[in-house]
């Protein structure tokens, strides 16, 4: 027994030995990849043995699987006995390859200090060797900076001194390369001014580009003295000189000489000009610039090589008498702002802008930044809008034909564009006012010619065209717009779009609206027994042929305003300034015309209709329980297929131009008729099984002609928008199912308002109510019926707003097209 105990001991602790990590298990596996199961970590010796003998009769073995696993327990201990006494030398090897491995490290170290000493040697030998190269070196840089320092000294005190005697003999050619140089060796001794000698020279140099300048600037007087008109000197050497030297100076000195001779060389000018004179007034203005002219000639040939180029003296001088001009003309029209009128206003702005012109082509305008602060303007993105096709060629004003035309020129290519005429932009309310006349007036032509020569006539060219007066007024609109834009792209570009929108208005209210035909209350005093019986084509629209030409020609002229404001709109946008753009919205006059157009839309809709209305209450007063049998279509369709094929041809005809809008009208009749059709069907009672069966034929026909609508009477046979079409087939299908439901027995109940609520899907009682009527069912009747309606309709779903009408699938329309086949059939069969 103890035995036993101690050998379970044992085992327990040898495998706890013998437990490893499953990490250490998976390397081992990894490292001795084997698939005996003795080696598994999870060995179970009982599955194991099970695994061998499986059966009873596998025992028989038992002897044989023993020896074989002695054997192998018996290599395992071999193998394990020879590894064991292979490492037993494995620790002396080890032992003895550290002890030489430390003894190599040591050698090595030795070896490392001895060449550590040698460099630290050869460093410091290197050092003694090279410290007196490096005070050779210092020497000579000292020597060298010394010897340069004393040159500049020299060549700057010498350079003073001539400098100095040049300057009181007024030998300026040879001042001009001496002060730069003196100017330039001076910059060497910044760092030397706490040097009293050099400060003493510097002091001099100062003093004598001092002197320079005021000895210039009184040589400058004395040749053009600002008083008097005579000029003592004149263009000279000396003078020229003298502009070489004022560049090296102070550029004051330089502005000062060039407004002197700028001054001097205008002040003719403000003695010719001046206010109170008669040549100054606007009618008078070429003057001004033929003077400027004469003048830029006359500097060229006597004073061009007196200035150096890059002074641009020739367009300082131009500049100049354009500030001048323009504070001249400010003046003189504030003092004589009630004489200014129109023609004068555009015949001075045209002369000017002619002359800022001429001055873009001779200059570059360089100097505008330097003297007036006026930036040149950016170009603008070229445009993409139809709206001016070619603006540069266009004339810009309605002038007298004895004014020139402005040049060709765009002005924000201009850098002198504005220069002198936006002295005109506060007097251009005479120019705004003008032009609120001039359209006031063209308003009032167009509608006196529009009464004289009467709404387009039927079958010409005009019928449904475009009003002439509506392409003369955007073409005005166009002129006035680049003409304004020339002259100014600020406020008065806002005024004249506000001009711009009250006669729009004016124009949609004057000439298209005010021109609509009135539509009239009399109905033609047509009874049913006349309508019955007259024949096909006796009966006339509400609107003659030439009244509803006028109504397409108006719609159409809408349309053309409608799509020239929207460009106007934006072309008004690129040329006001890019600040006031957002004050450029003509979206109310755009609305104005879309609104001529529903009216014009809806009144062909109206006329067509009221045209059909008799008809319809033909229909509605006929004895339907007294039809005897099925004929052709009734007379009351003939004649709405009458009306529909006299006007909508015409219609068609007139707004080929506009086809959207044609369709438009052609929806919006079906959208009126359809339920109006329906509306008389429900007052036709009571109606027997052949009345039904007749009402359903005529349906069918009306429906094919409304199908047709877009296309009748025409030679080309176009397929209809399938918006159309869908209207079409789901408004006269549900007349179609209400004769059905007519025509089927009411017996059962049930049945019966199965069958309604499965065709028509209309959960309303009313509805269901007059087609008991219509079946002449008494009140009684009617009463259970309206019972077992309300009982048998489904349940609304969860969410829906509990209103009556219910959504059912419908039958197609290739369904319904085989009933009414069936119906017809059945017809012919009784006929």
């Amino acid at each position: 027994m103890m035995m036993e105990e101690e050998e379970f001991e044992f085992a327990e602790d040898l495998e706890a030995i013998l437990h490893l990590t499953p990490e250490v298990q998976l390397a081992i596996e990894q490292v001795f990849p084997s698939q005996d199961p003795l080696d598994r970590a999870d060995f179970n010796a009982v599955e194991y043995i099970n695994t061998l003998f499986p059966t009873e009769q596998s025992l028989a073995n038992i002897d044989d699987v023993v020896n074989k696993i002695r054997l192998k327990i018996r290599r395992l201990d071999d193998n394990i006995r020879t590894v064991v006494r292979g490492q037993t030398n494995v620790g002396q090897d080890g032992r003895q390859a550290l002890e030489e491995a430390q003894v190599a490290i040591g050698q090595l170290f030795g070896k490392i200090k001895d060449i550590k000493d040698k460099a630290e040697k050869s460093e410091q030998m290197v050092k003694e060797i090279t410290r007196d190269i490096k005070q050779l070196d210092h020497a000579k840089r000292h020597l060298t900076t010394s010897i340069t320092t004393l040159n500049h000294l020299h060549m700057l005190a010498g350079g003073v001194d001539s400098l100095e005697a040049m300057t009181r003999k007024r030998q300026y050619g040879e001042v001009a390369n001496l002060l730069q140089g003196v100017v330039n060796v001076l910059e060497h001794f910044h760092k030397y001014m706490g040097i009293p000698q050099i400060r003493q020279l510097s002091e001099r140099v100062k003093a004598a580009q001092s002197e320079l300048g005021t000895q210039i600037l009184a040589d400058f007087e004395e040749a053009f003295p600002t008083q008097g008109s005579k000029r003592a000197g004149g263009p000279s050497n000396v003078l020229r000189d003298a502009c070489l030297v004022a560049n090296v100076l102070d550029p004051r000195i330089k502005q000062e000489i060039i407004k002197k001779f700028i001054r001097q060389h205008l002040s003719e000018y403000m003695v010719l000009f001046q206010e109170n004179q008669d040549v100054a007034w606007l009618d008078k203005i070429d003057r001004r610039y033929a003077w400027i002219k004469r003048q830029l000639v006359d500097y060229e040939e006597k004073y061009g090589r007196m200035f150096p180029e890059e002074w641009c003296m020739t367009e300082r001088i131009a500049v100049e008498f354009c500030h001048i001009t323009r504070t001249e003309l400010a003046k003189v029209m504030r003092t004589r702002a009630k004489e200014i009128e129109v023609k004068l206003l555009l015949f001075a702005i045209q002369r000017t802008t002619n002359f800022e012109g001429l001055l873009a082509k001779r200059f570059s305008g360089c100097t505008l930044t330097d003297w007036s602060g006026v930036k040149k303007p950016e170009t603008p993105l070229e445009s993409t809008n139809p709206f001016l096709e070619d603006e540069v060629g266009e004339d810009v004003s309605e002038m007298e034909e004895d004014l020139d035309r402005p040049k060709k020129h765009k002005a924000p290519d201009n850098p002198f564009h504005g220069i002198i005429s936006k002295c005109f932009e506060p007097h251009l309310y005479v120019y705004i006012e003008s032009q609120d006349k001039n359209l006031g007036e063209m308003i009032d032509r167009f509608v006196s010619d529009f009464r004289a020569q009467g709404p387009p006539k039927a079958g010409t060219e005009d019928g449904g065209a475009v009003l002439p007066s509506c392409a003369d007024l955007f073409v005005y609109y166009k002129k006035c717009m680049v003409q304004c834009s020339q002259l100014s792209t600020g406020e008065p570009m806002i005024a004249l779009t506000t001009i711009f929108q009250k006669y729009l208005r004016e124009y949609a209210w004057k000439i298209l609206s005010g021109n609509l035909p009135k539509t009239s209350s009399n109905s033609g005093g047509l009874t049913i027994k006349s309508l019955l019986q007259e024949k096909e084509g006796s009966e006339a629209a509400k609107f003659t042929v030439e009244e509803l030409c006028l109504i397409c020609s108006i719609l159409s002229t809408a349309e053309y305003c409608l799509a020239t404001t929207q460009q106007l709109e934006e072309k008004l946008k690129e040329k006001v300034d890019k600040t006031l753009v957002e004050r450029i919205n003509l979206t109310g006059e755009m609305d104005t015309f879309s609104n001529v157009i529903s009216n014009s839309i809806q009144l062909l809709v109206q006329d067509l209709d009221a045209a059909c209305d008799p008809a319809l209450t033909a229909m509605s007063k006929m004895p339907w329980q007294s039809v005897e049998h099925v004929g052709d279509q009734s007379p009351y369709v003939t004649s709405v297929i009458m009306h529909i094929k006299q006007n909508v041809p015409i219609i068609r005809d007139n707004l080929a131009s506009t086809r959207k809008y044609f369709t438009q009208f052609c929806i919006k009749f079906t959208n009126s008729f359809i339920p109006k059709f329906i509306n008389h069907l429900f007052r036709c009672k009571p109606i027997s099984m052949v009345g039904a069966e007749q009402l359903l034929l005529d349906t069918h026909s009306l429906k094919t002609v409304l199908l047709d609508l877009p296309s009748i009477g025409s030679q080309v046979v176009r397929k209809a928008p399938a918006s159309y079409t869908k209207i079409v087939v789901k408004g006269m299908t549900r007349a179609e199912m209400i004769l059905k439901v007519v025509m089927a027995p009411h017996e059962p109940a049930v049945v019966f308002v199965d069958n309604y609520i499965k065709l028509l899907a209309d959960g309303n009682p009313e509805t269901f109510q007059k087609t008991l009527d219509m079946k002449g069912l008494k009140r009684s009747e009617q009463s259970s019926m309206l019972e077992l309606f309300r009982q048998r309709l489904p349940t609304p779903p969860s969410g829906a707003d509990g209103g009556p009408s219910l959504s059912f699938s419908t039958p197609t329309p290739e369904q319904e097209n085989s009933r009414i086949r069936k119906l017809e059939k059945l017809i012919k069969k009784r006929l």
